[in-house]
């Protein structure tokens, strides 16, 4: 076993440096790793091993609680639509469309239609949050569909693994019990999780950081973790649904982030386990015996996935949010396999179209970071900026004077308009990005869409009466022809511009700026005012 796991470690340490070379996921290096020791080693039958398994859908677990951690309550019930319709139609329309290719095209069984439809209904959270996460996409309009999406999919595997039960039964005074208990155990693990959440947690967590031990407090969060993952497996739910409750009670309290910092090396070691398995699955037989299906079936799915959920979130959204959604769920997810590998177990599907399935999934999987990874080069290519669809933009009055503009809205963009509340200054907001312009209007910020090089937009700001123009660009192109065309209109009297470097600054020095802030020069500075300030008062004990 020892010489596998160093055997396992080599070769993901390998593939993964050749892989980060060509800017490709570690995903991938795990997922291959997992084919080549499986062959190696003859472990396709390890695969199966039911510890093994749970082992590696832990990583799955601390995947739903670190993302607890970014959603309380609050945003979940902010969420509620994402979730509960979005994600119950994308679910349910989807299930209908394989249910009936499988039922009357291919003429499998009603059971196994059924089956096949609700899991091929299922993307990856494993491989998609992991992914979001590490590119902060899940905080992005599209991240949001996503992560809604995703969650009710969780929460769907519940009944789905039900409905097998229900097949593999027999009686109807059987199933009328097995819903009733389910119904019951739900009341009972939410309220306990709720109850230790608004009443325990905090203390306990707060008790514990007063021993100031680094390794208490790991081990707490390792319980708190693991413990809200086994009650939710103990009431037949699944692991990753207790912790993403756990981690939605924790996000409430203030010792999130800490709590987050501590868990990600144990969630990023338990996910590359995880993805390894999903690799030791791969079986070149199958997919030699069966290569035209395959070669058939996974376009379909894929592009059956697709339509779906854009149709559904286009209705609500623009067109690039509703591309950017549909194109990260294609894939068929982790719990599919489960639920195949279940309903095989029971002799609701075929061995034969199982092993297709299986194939198939993880294929799809291994090309879900692919996707991912080129998603925004994707929509910027094939669904152009819907500037059409961006209205009740705000409008400066012609008696508006004295206001600041802020020509950008990013990060940088952000601090200033908070620091300009603080002040009461009046100000309006210029950005020509539409991911910032929504997050503005979702604000409710004086925010207008628009080119802060275009010399006419920039008179509707009524620039000529403004105290003041804050340039909040960080493209040093895009930020002279910026600093340019404001120069026309103000000469440039009233513009505060930053740059990054010395090499910036003189870049712009043909504009006549007074005003130009050399940011590192300024970082540099408060530090230096802060170690003098720390050695005054160090000086006074």
């Amino acid at each position: 076993m020892l010489g596998i796991i160093v055997a396992a470690t080599s070769i993901a340490l390998i593939i993964n440096l050749i892989l980060k070379k060509v800017h490709l996921p570690t995903i991938i290096g795990y997922i291959l790793t997992g084919t080549i020791i499986a062959y190696v080693f003859d472990l396709h039958e390890a695969v199966n091993n039911h510890e093994l398994r749970e082992i590696a859908e832990f990583g799955v677990v601390f995947l739903m609680f670190t993302i607890g951690l970014e959603f309380s309550l609050n945003h979940l019930k902010k969420m509620r639509r994402e979730v509960f319709l979005t994600g119950s139609l994308q679910i349910l329309v989807t299930a209908l469309f394989v249910f009936l290719i499988a039922r009357y095209i291919i003429g499998l069984e009603t059971q196994t239609s059924l089956i096949v439809g609700m899991a091929l209904s299922l993307s990856s959270t494993a491989i998609v949050l992991k992914t979001f996460n590490e590119t902060k996409e899940i905080t992005k309009p599209h991240g949001r569909r996503v992560l809604g999406i995703l969650i009710m999919q969780d929460i769907a595997v519940i009944p789905i693994l039900l409905m097998i039960s229900f097949f593999s039964m027999k009686g109807d005074a059987s199933l009328t019990f097995t819903i009733g208990k389910t119904v019951l155990a739900a009341i009972i693990l939410l309220s306990l999780l709720y109850f230790a959440g608004k009443y325990l947690l905090e203390p306990f967590l707060r008790y514990v950081s007063l021993t100031r031990s680094d390794e208490l407090f790991v081990a707490s969060v390792l319980l708190l973790a693991v413990g809200s993952a086994y009650l939710a497996y103990y009431f037949g739910f699944s692991y990753s649904l207790g912790a993403f409750i756990a981690g939605m009670m924790i996000a409430e309290t203030k010792f999130k982030h800490q709590v987050e910092a501590d868990l990600i090396p144990f969630r990023n070691i338990l996910l590359g386990i995880f993805f390894i398995t999903v690799g030791m699955q791969i079986n070149f037989k199958v997919i030699y015996d069966y290569a035209w299906i395959i070669a058939m079936l996974l376009p379909a799915v894929m592009a059956l996935k697709f339509g779906v959920i854009y149709a559904l979130v286009r209705y609500e959204d623009n067109k690039r949010v509703a591309f950017k959604t549909a194109l990260s769920l294609i894939q068929i997810g982790e719990f599919s396999l489960a639920i195949l590998e279940l309903a095989r177990s029971q002799s609701l599907i075929d061995t034969t179209y199982s092993q297709i399935l299986i194939v198939t999934i993880v294929i799809s999987m291994i090309l879900t970071p692919i996707i991912l990874k080129n998603l925004s080069k994707a929509a910027a290519k094939l669904i152009p900026e819907d500037v059409m669809m961006i209205t009740n933009t705000h409008n400066v009055s012609e008696d508006t004077e004295n206001h600041v503009i802020v020509l950008g809205y990013g990060r940088f963009g952000q601090t200033i308009v908070e620091e300009l509340k603080a002040f009461g200054q009046k100000y309006v907001i210029l950005e020509h990005n539409v991911k910032f312009y929504q997050i503005g209007k979702d604000r409710g910020e004086p925010i207008i869409f628009g080119n802060a090089a275009q010399r006419h937009i920039l008179n509707s700001l009524n620039i000529t009466k403004s105290s003041a123009v804050i340039v909040a660009v960080n493209n040093p192109e895009v930020l002279y022809l910026i600093c340019e065309a404001v120069g026309e209109l103000t000469h440039n009297s009233k513009t505060i511009v930053t740059v990054t470097s010395e090499a910036e600054k003189e870049h712009l020095k043909g504009l006549d700026l007074e005003h130009v802030i050399v940011a590192t020069n300024q970082i540099a500075k408060a530090v230096v005012d802060e170690v003098m300030y720390c050695r005054l008062s160090n000086s006074q004990y």
